[in-house]
Formats: C-alpha cells, sequence, structure tokens
C-alpha cells in the first residue's frame, strides 16, 4: 500500500512511509509503531526486575556488594561480549517466513518465561533444595547459587530478545520518522518503568513471586503479538558465505566493525554511559533505603522503606515521558549527536549535584528527578545515533560491535564500584563513579561530533568501509 501525503505543509507527511521493501499508509505506520510500543511497554516492566529485585535479593541473601554487583552488571556482560557478535550476524543472514527478526524473538520468549518464574520462587526453591540436598549449605547460599543459574538463563536468552528487537525496529520504522519513534520508545519505556516502581516495587519482599509470574505474564502476551501483528518486508539474499575457516570469519567480522575510527568513537558513548548506568541501577536502591544485609558501619543511607523509595523511582521514570516526546522532533530536527552532546553534559553534572547535594528524601527525590530528565534527553537521542552512523547492510554485525564495546565497560564497572563501596563503606559514591564515566562520555560524543563533520557531516556522511 502507498500513502499520498495531503498536508504539504508538513515535512514528514512529503516523504513516503518506507523502509526497505515496505510502504505504509499512515494508519500501517500507526499500527506497527502500536505493537512495537505495546512490547516495549511490558518489555520494560520485565527488564526492571533483574535491575531492581534481583539486587535486592541477594542482599537478603548476605550476598556482598561486589557479588551483587557481578551477578547482576558483570555477568549479564560477559555473556554480552561472547553472544552479541554471534546474534548479529546471525539474524541479517538468517531468511524464513517470518523475516530474519522476529523468528528469534519467538524462540527466545518462552526462556525467558522460565527464567522469570525461577527468580520469582528462589526462595522456596532454595528451602527445598536445602531440605533435599542436605550438603550443609545454607539456604541462603543455595538461593545465591539460584539466582545466579536463573540469570544465566535470562541473560541467554534476553540477549537475544533485546538486540533482534532493536534491530528489528530499523527495519521496520521508516528513517523519516525514526527520531519520533525513538521518543516514543524511551517514553512508553518510562512508562512501564513507572508502573513497575509505583506500583509493584514496594512489595518487593512480600509479594515476590506474584511481581516475577504478573511481569512474565504481560511479556510472554505482548511479544507473542508483536512478532504476529508486526510484518518484516523482503530482504535480498545474504552474501554468500566466504570458504574461510571460523577464525578468518571472525578477523573479517573485527576488521569490518572496528576498521575505522569513527566506528570506535561511536562505540565509546555505550562504553562510559553503560559504565555509569549499571551501577547506577545496582547500588542506588542500597543508598536510598535501609540496605541490610553485612552492610553495617558504612556511612548513614537516607533510610527510606521501598514502597517509599519505590514512589521516588516511579516519579523519576514518569518525569521522562515528556522528555522523550520533546527530544523525538528535535533529533530529526537538529541530528541526534547534537542532543546527545546536551543529554550527556547535564547528566554528568546532576549525577555530581546528587553527591553533593542529597541529604534527605526530599533532596533525593528532587536531584533524582533532575537526573532522571538530563539522562532522558541522552537516551532518547541515543538510539537515533546508530542508524545514522552505522551502515544499514550490516546493521546487526556492527550493533553488537557496539555492545561489545559497551558489555565490556559494564564487566568491570558494577565490581569496581562494588568494591570502591565496600573498601570506603559508602554507598553515595555510586553518584561520583557515575559522573566520572558520564563525563567520559560527553568527551567521546564531542570527538565523535567533529570526525563525523569532517565525513561529510548532515549532507553527505555516509559510513564508512574497513579500508577507508
Amino acid at each position: 500500500m502507498s500513502f499520498s501525503p495531503q498536508n504539504p505543509s508538513s515535512s514528514v507527511l512529503n516523504e513516503p512511509y518506507k523502509v526497505g521493501t515496505l510502504t505504509y499508509t499512515a494508519r500501517g505506520l500507526f499500527s506497527v509503531l502500536f505493537w512495537m510500543l505495546l512490547g516495549d511497554f511490558c518489555l520494560q516492566i520485565m527488564e526492571q526486575l533483574p535491575t531492581s529485585l534481583v539486587p535486592l535479593q541477594l542482599r537478603w541473601a548476605d550476598a556482598s556488594a561486589a557479588l551483587i554487583g557481578f551477578l547482576t552488571g558483570s555477568l549479564p556482560a560477559l555473556l554480552g561480549i561472547a553472544l552479541n557478535p554471534f546474534i548479529g550476524v546471525q539474524s541479517d543472514r538468517h531468511r524464513g517466513p517470518l523475516g530474519r527478526r522476529r523468528p528469534f524473538l519467538l524462540w527466545s520468549t518462552p526462556l525467558v518465561v522460565v527464567a522469570l518464574l525461577g527468580l520469582g520462587f528462589a526462595q522456596p526453591i532454595a528451602d527445598l533444595l536445602a531440605g533435599v540436598l542436605q550438603t550443609g549449605a545454607s539456604a541462603s547460599s543455595i538461593k545465591i547459587g539460584w539466582i545466579g543459574a536463573c540469570m544465566v538463563v535470562f541473560v541467554v536468552a534476553n540477549t537475544y530478545i533485546m538486540q533482534v528487537y532493536q534491530f528489528l525496529f530499523v527495519d521496520v520504522i521508516p528513517h523519516n520518522v525514526m527520531g519520533k519513534f525513538v521518543g516514543c520508545y524511551r517514553a512508553v519505556g518510562a512508562l512501564g518503568a513507572f508502573v513497575f516502581h509505583r506500583f509493584l516495587f514496594g512489595h518487593a519482599k512480600t509479594d515476590t513471586a506474584a511481581i516475577y509470574s504478573l511481569a512474565a505474564l504481560l511479556y510472554a502476551i505482548s511479544f507473542l503479538l508483536l512478532v504476529w501483528k508486526v510484518k518484516e518486508g523482503d530482504y535480498p539474499p545474504p552474501p554468500t558465505r566466504p570458504s574461510e575457516g571460523k577464525l578468518d570469519a571472525f578477523k573479517s567480522y573485527f576488521r569490518d566493525c572496528f576498521g575505522h575510527r569513527i566506528y570506535w568513537e561511536t562505540y565509546s558513548l555505550s562504553l562510559f554511559f553503560w559504565s555509569a548506568l549499571v551501577p547506577f541501577g545496582t547500588f542506588l536502591v542500597f543508598f536510598g533505603t535501609q540496605p541490610g544485609g553485612d552492610a553495617v558501619g558504612y556511612a548513614p543511607t537516607v533510610g527510606l522503606s521501598l514502597a517509599e523509595f519505590g514512589k521516588i523511582k516511579g516519579w523519576c521514570a514518569l518525569v521522562g515521558v515528556p522528555v522523550f516526546f520533546l527530544v523525538g522532533p528535535l533529533v530529526d530536527r537538529f541530528h541526534p549527536l547534537r542532543i546527545a552532546m546536551v543529554g550527556l553534559f547535564l547528566s554528568a553534572a546532576s549525577f555530581l549535584a546528587c553527591f553533593f547535594f542529597i541529604k534527605d528524601a526530599h533532596s533525593l527525590n528532587l536531584w533524582l528527578i533532575i537526573n532522571a530528565a538530563s539522562q532522558a534527553v541522552y537516551m532518547g537521542s541515543y538510539l537515533a545515533i546508530l542508524p545514522r552512523l552505522l551502515p544499514r547492510a550490516k546493521y546487526g554485525q556492527f550493533f553488537t560491535a557496539n555492545q561489545i564495546f559497551g558489555f565490556s565497560g559494564v564487566v568491570l564497572a558494577p565490581v569496581l564500584c562494588g568494591w570502591l563501596i565496600e573498601h570506603l563503606r559508602d554507598y553515595r559514591l555510586v553518584f561520583f563513579w557515575c559522573a566520572a564515566c558520564a563525563s567520559m562520555s560527553l568527551v567521546m560524543c564531542v570527538l565523535l561530533y567533529r570526525h563525523w563533520q569532517k565525513l561529510g557531516g548532515e549532507a553527505h556522511y555516509t559510513p564508512p568501509d574497513q579500508t577507508a
């Protein structure tokens, strides 16, 4: 189907809604956006569980801060580094009745659901195993081991989900509305995070299994509907596989993805910003609440209840919604790199302000909201950067190379930040850590912007090949 714009004053409507072999009417485009964003809403509720509840579950089992950082940050990153290059190439080359992206969403969803249910019922399962195995290990130790095993299953399956889902929207969302879609994508995700923190997080200790079960059900339904309703276009046949061995294939991958400096600079944005986000998500809850476990002798925390802290986190998620909606059109108008620099500057400054100015519940609420709005400016622009700078024909391959950089930082950041907190006995240090990492990401964004301009900028930039 085709679309003939009726409003010549709109620059977006003057362009056809086309991407690849897909051509949308306005109604057809709205349908695709609806199902993609519904999936994102439920996905974000599900994604809060390993980042928000698992650290608490581990703390209640007396796990150390470094171990919490490893299981919730470094472990996913290590598995991501191992899996992402394979996922990108595998998805780019796949051809089937469902396309090249949706089959991986369909196959991975049941494993994610099983892993979530395993995490939700970790306490009764650990108690049962402690009685059956009779190894002398405590139920807490068994619970930590069970959570670790479930996290491995979850991360492997969810890595497929998260990677391929982001490949999919590049394949089905037209370029001329990508900035607005990313803004809506981030806004809807923020609404999902708000719903979780406002209505579910306060019940984390008393209704753990019910929260996990509800999130798993919502996620499964929404992604099965997405696979059914969102159609992919036709793709050209994948390039003929070279006769080279596996080692040569790996060399080709790294030569393609890391053969030009602008790609290194692009990947460095995620390297440093993820190094801030993961420790922030892991350790902030302990600063805002009563850490419990082995946190005796630490500097005083704000000391809120889980319900009180969840409300603050909910408002932080909600404040991002209007920011994301505002950022989307700005990204399309001014280019995502320019908006990203503004967002990174505001993020670094607000992290530092959190370190110095948070004294009580009121100041925690104020500065976390300011920080959330600052991060939203950057996050609303970041995903729109990659389709502008990376080669579309091998987008999955290059996207996973970007993930390798990001995960490399995440492998070390939670453990190092956790070690720093344990050594100095102060959870407030997470803000200083995040400010430093966000500042480094800002430096790399400035360097990337200058290099992009030298390669043609807005009018003439094309992704360079590995020989450029």
